[in-house]
């Protein structure tokens, strides 16, 4: 198969690219001019990397006249929930209008190969306490304008199916974390600051948000398999829970981590890393996935979380 994972040289598509390569699939990844490439640094030279910007629709039409792939993995995106806040109009341009281009290409070019849109838990939004484990049918009440912009491709890819027969299927993934994580997530940012404590670069104190919030963790090596598994067998314009099936309060992370750390830790609260509005819990049920794939995580939430401060160690 040759597949085309735009936003490769992101976390996920970086650890995606590295599970079709171990497959034996042809890979070609889109990515910005200024992309950074550390992520795929040692797999650059076994995949083909096109320059793509989404938000322009011309380049992204001749990507795809260029490659003609078998399959579509659409991961580009503003990822960063936070970050949401400050660039909100930049968040929803970036991926709903990114994802416009990307399926109007495809009519435009009269290619419709099998698709996955990479949409997200935080769609969900505001959850109320009967309502979880979340299901595929649970109300979407976004709390952010990342979560916004989520439904807004989650919904646009169900309308292209509807209207146009595009063969697409949408994955709402609940948190994922693993080895090349961003600092920017909470998870990944804990372990990157007691990688920093370890080494004697900052003090031993660890910076933290709402501790409080409840989230479902899935491995991104299992996600990866996931997002093939959706491609492969999924309905088109059927959407599917990506998840765990456990959530673990943000302060049980911290917990983890802390014990994992070679030195004392001392925990504090900043104001500066809490949001206008938070999800407080997040759970999901991925039975209707698991009931056509036969797909369930397989890596267990705390050598995730080793793997992810090892990482760090190492940076």
């Amino acid at each position: 198969m040759r597949a085309l994972i735009t936003g490769v040289t992101g976390f996920v598509g970086s650890h995606l690219a590295e599970y079709l390569l171990h497959r034996g699939d042809e890979v070609v990844g889109t990515a910005r001019w200024r992309s950074q490439t550390a992520n795929i640094d040692h797999i650059q030279d076994k995949i083909q990397l096109v320059e793509c910007d989404l938000r322009d629709y011309a380049s992204v039409k001749r990507v795809l006249a260029e490659v003609r792939p078998d399959q579509v993995y659409h991961l580009a995106a503003q990822s960063f929930v936070h970050a949401s806040w400050q660039a909100p109009a930049e968040t929803l341009t970036t991926n709903i209008v990114g994802q416009l281009h990307l399926l109007e290409a495809m009519r435009d070019l009269k290619v419709n190969p099998p698709s996955m849109v990479a949409c997200s838990s935080e769609e969900y939004g505001l959850v109320k306490p009967d309502e979880v484990p979340i299901k595929e049918t649970n109300p979407l009440r976004p709390l952010s304008p990342y979560g916004v912009s989520k439904v807004g491709q989650d919904l646009l890819a169900y309308q292209y199916h509807q209207s146009f027969g595009t063969h697409v299927i949408r994955t709402r993934a609940f948190n994922h974390d693993g080895p090349r994580r961003g600092k920017v997530f909470a998870t990944s940012n804990f372990a990157f600051q007691i990688a920093q404590i370890e080494k004697g670069l900052n003090e031993p104190v660890l910076r933290v948000g709402n501790l409080e919030a409840k989230r479902d963790f899935t491995d991104v090596r299992d996600i990866v398999k996931a997002y093939v598994l959706a491609v492969e067998k999924g309905e088109p314009g059927e959407v599917y829970n990506i998840c765990s099936g456990e959530a673990h309060t943000i302060q049980k992370v911290v917990d983890i981590l802390s014990g994992m750390s070679k030195v004392d830790i001392r925990v504090e609260q900043d104001p500066a890393r809490m949001r206008p509005s938070d999800v407080p819990i997040l759970l999901g049920d991925y039975s209707k996935f698991h009931a056509l794939t036969g797909w369930k995580p397989t890596i267990p939430f705390e050598q995730t979380l080793r793997d992810l401060l090892n990482w760090w160690r190492e940076q």
